[in-house]
């Protein structure tokens, strides 16, 4: 997930130091490494690094722009530098900020900082966050000045917003709950911050007022219904299947779809790191809410018919990968048919990943960035296709939302952002040695399998303990740095070309006995006369 103000997932050196500048009660030394270590899962938990971490940034330095309806807000440095950072906050200035809302620097703190959520965190839980801040290397990292225009600057008018909607609270267990749902709902509505993206409306600290769970869109994305509706939510699903969906991002079983987005990164650097009790505690607490449907059939339209439009767009640029009926490829590409995140009541997840494109994850090919070669018009004709064929049901796209997908997606396969950076260090090293990007510069795409296949080949000699989607992901970043330039790639398209390529690395990984006719490629459109 880019990083987004949706707060969709993922997420020392000195313990004892760490202790004593603590302004909380006084921690027994001996136990001040078990503190930090339970802050650090904690802080995971809450995905801080999601929002306090910039694209290539320092590892809680701030300073990523987190894009609100009324601006732009620069994210602060949460390490222990005392110039920059919290290293002259004590325990209660971080703690008027985490569960108040109210920062020593700049007074009352926008609704974009989930503190209606934090609020409900224990005492002892926001101690061992702190201990946790203070054990982490101090990065001298300035704060840069936030975009946002009169009269949303005058912080002192969140009082009104804080009057209305936030309530100053601990988390109360439910005495006639389990110990399991109490813990879920502690996660879930406190560090977890769910509602924060699948809220209906974002009113921060009042869930009465905003759609609790049925779905919302968020930064241009859509976060699905979570409540227990068989139809739109997880109803129909096992808790085997939502368990493994948010530790890996796909489901087992017959729960077709893949997360994209915010949640996609959510997964990557949070949840697939949270215990796995703790995971089965969440689900168990979301069986208990109210079951919700975001829509009714009469928003509903016939499109499961070969006329329909999007049918043919469908057929052409869709259907060898995700096949004519929808249920795609097993272990390869996902299923569309059944797939409850299609059927959301926002297409705004569908759109992104159809103008985007998405890297491999979960062991599944990497999807072209096949919206880069349709118009705006086929895009939308497409999507309500898809979300209302082989059993879906999903309101139409409406209004310019197509266009305006398009003018927000920025990713590297749609040739729309810049090319990736391997994360992986082992693997980046190993592509320095093995030299994998001057074998692939002026690579004629005619060549892209027996190249591929030998230096797949030598990648995965390496002792590089990396997965098979980190490889075929970094190959496909090291082909971008060297490609993207390049005139040669500019037929079809060069979404087209790095989105051929990628599925081609895809399948001399996992299936290097494949031959080229067998590899999914990018739909060259019909000439139209």
């Amino acid at each position: 997930m880019k990083r987004t103000n949706a707060l969709p997932s993922g997420w020392a050196s000195a313990p004892i130091l760490a202790s004593l500048f603590l302004a909380a009660p006084a921690l027994a030394q001996d136990g001040s490494a078990d503190q930090i270590e339970r802050g650090k899962y904690l802080v995971t938990m809450g995905d801080c690094a999601a929002c306090h971490t910039a694209p290539g940034g320092k590892y809680l330095a701030g300073n990523y722009a987190l894009n609100m309806p009324f601006g732009v807000i620069m994210t602060p440095n949460l390490t222990p530098d005392k110039d920059t950072g919290l290293g002259n906050w004590s325990y209660d200035d971080f703690d008027k900020a985490f569960r108040h809302g109210y920062s020593k620097n700049v007074g009352y703190l926008y609704p974009a900082f989930p503190f209606g959520w934090f609020t409900k965190v224990t005492d002892d839980d926001t101690q061992a966050i702190w201990a946790y801040l203070r054990s982490i290397p101090a990065v001298k990292e300035k704060r840069q000045e936030s975009q946002i225009p009169f009269p949303f600057s005058v912080r002192t008018a969140l009082v009104t917003w804080r009057t209305a909607f936030f309530t100053d609270e601990r988390f109360k267990p439910d005495p006639k709950a389990s110990a399991e749902v109490n813990r879920g709902a502690y996660l879930v509505e406190g560090l977890g911050h769910c509602a924060m993206c699948h809220n209906e409306n974002k009113l921060v600290g009042n869930s009465s007022f905003a759609g609790r769970f049925g779905g919302g869109v968020i930064d241009g994305w859509y976060a699905p219904n979570i409540t227990p509706d068989g139809h739109q939510g997880i109803g129909a699903w096992t808790d085997e299947q939502v368990v493994t969906y948010l530790k890996t991002g796909t489901a087992p079983g017959d729960r077709p779809g893949v997360a994209a987005g915010p949640m996609r990164q959510t997964i990557m650097e949070s949840l697939s790191k949270v215990k796995e009790e703790d995971l089965k505690a969440m689900v168990a607490y979301l069986r208990t809410v109210p079951a919700k449907q975001t829509y009714k059939p009469k928003d509903l339209t016939a499109f499961d018919t070969p006329d329909a439009p999007g049918a043919s767009t469908y057929l052409t640029y869709c259907s060898s990968c995700h096949q004519p009926d929808g249920k795609g490829i097993e272990g390869a590409v996902p299923a569309l048919a059944g797939n409850t995140s299609v059927q959301s009541e926002g297409p705004e997840t569908v759109l992104r990943v159809i103008y985007g494109g998405l890297a491999a994850q979960s062991g599944l090919a990497p999807m072209v960035a096949i919206g880069q070669q349709m118009t705006d018009v086929e895009v939308r004709n497409v999507t309500d296709y898809i979300r209302n064929s082989w059993g879906n049901k999903a309101p139409v796209v409406t209004g310019d939302k197509a266009s305006e997908a398009r003018a927000a997606t920025k990713t590297m396969l749609a040739g729309t952002a810049p090319c990736a950076e391997i994360e992986q260090d082992k693997l980046k090293a190993a592509f320095d040695r093995l030299g994998i990007q001057a074998s692939l510069k002026g690579l004629k795409q005619q060549d892209f399998v027996p190249t591929l296949a030998r230096l797949v080949q030598q990648v995965k000699a390496e002792p590089t303990g990396v997965t098979d989607d980190d490889v075929v992901n970094g190959l496909t970043t090291a082909f971008c740095k060297v490609g993207r330039d390049d005139p040669q790639y500019g037929q079809p398209s060069w979404p087209a070309v790095i989105g051929t390529f990628a599925n081609v690395a895809y399948s001399q990984v996992k299936h290097p006995e494949k031959q080229a006719a067998n590899v999914p490629s990018a739909t060259t459109p019909p000439a139209k006369n």
